[in-house]
């Protein structure tokens, strides 16, 4: 791979105890919606455009897709709703917007960008960032569009061992949460992420992805990155944050620090995945579970795409 890409893209799909007999769905489509995420930032990268408006426009894919764990495919909490986060991060500015806990946004990615750009905010939640996205002329949805089947009958699953005396709580995080990070021809850096959160979530729970600094982060100082799997974990070890220190401070490589960020959230008892892009532009991702939903793509290489540990 040239060490110097003049843009490049990383996605993910989030990452778990995958298995061809664990997967949302066919493995061929899970691909193909890796590849179509791909092929969204790439458009806005070869074009020109920034960092900032790739990550959204491949992120909006993923939460377009009904096998991600996020937008259409995202899962259900115990009341049987959904209840979605975002963050982005533009890594030039290090302004960022956040929102937690929407339920009409289609694109919650989009409602965050919204967020960094048009308000002096950056973590909206609730039924006021709900509101915030009707004044932005968001496009909205009724709660059934995001209904997916699949997930619908994981909670029901759920419920039930929950009625047999087991433990309610999925820390798995099997598929959740989807991601991109980018860097443009501009040399600036951004960051991405969107979930569903974890299945049968209660009490309004929310996890790393829409905190900046835990399980998103963007600086042209170090590096932009997206997290994926035990958001408590992630959220105790401040991985996003530790990891821009790593580079920034430490002098650590981007992939060095990930390495560290990760091991730090596996010995705190989570397990989960990072990708990554350097000031140099060269794309990667580590994780500590068999699979990982993810692609890359640079201005000069192949598009690879892979779910497996085996792979790349």
């Amino acid at each position: 791979m040239n060490n110097s890409p003049a843009w490049s893209l990383v996605v993910h799909g989030g990452c778990g105890q995958l298995s061809p007999d664990t997967l949302p769905g066919p493995e061929a489509d899970c691909r193909s919606g890796l590849a179509g995420a791909l092929a969204a930032g790439k458009a806005v990268l070869s074009a020109g455009g920034s960092a900032v408006d790739a990550v959204v426009a491949a992120v909006s894919v993923l939460e377009d897709h009904p096998l991600f764990n996020a937008g259409r495919g995202a899962v259900f909490t115990a009341e049987g709703r959904t209840e979605l986060d975002a963050a982005v991060m533009d890594g030039a500015s290090r302004k960022a917007g956040a929102v937690a806990g929407v339920t009409r946004t289609k694109n919650p990615v989009q409602l965050a960008r919204a967020v960094m750009r048009n308000s002096p905010h950056v973590l909206l939640a609730r039924d006021g960032a709900d509101v915030f996205a009707l004044e932005q002329g968001l496009e909205q949805v009724e709660p059934s569009w995001f209904r997916v089947e699949s997930r619908w009958q994981a909670l029901q699953m759920m419920k039930a061992a929950a009625a047999r005396g087991e433990d309610m709580f999925d820390a798995d995080l099997k598929y959740g949460t989807v991601g991109a990070v980018a860097r443009d021809a501009q040399g600036h850096l951004a960051a991405a992420t969107s979930t569903g959160g974890l299945t049968g979530k209660r009490w309004g729970r929310i996890g790393d992805s829409p905190l900046i600094g835990a399980g998103t982060l963007a600086d042209d100082r170090s590096v932009a990155l997206s997290c994926t799997g035990s958001g408590e974990a992630f959220i105790r070890a401040g991985a996003g944050h530790e990891m821009g220190a790593l580079v920034r401070l430490a002098g650590l490589s981007a992939a060095q620090a990930a390495e560290r960020a990760l091991a730090d959230v596996n010995a705190l008892g989570g397990t989960g995945g990072i990708i990554f892009i350097g000031t140099d532009g060269v794309p990667g991702w580590v994780f500590s579970t068999p699979g990982m939903f993810r692609g890359r793509a640079t201005a000069c290489d192949e598009d690879e795409v892979a779910i497996w540990g085996s792979e790349g």
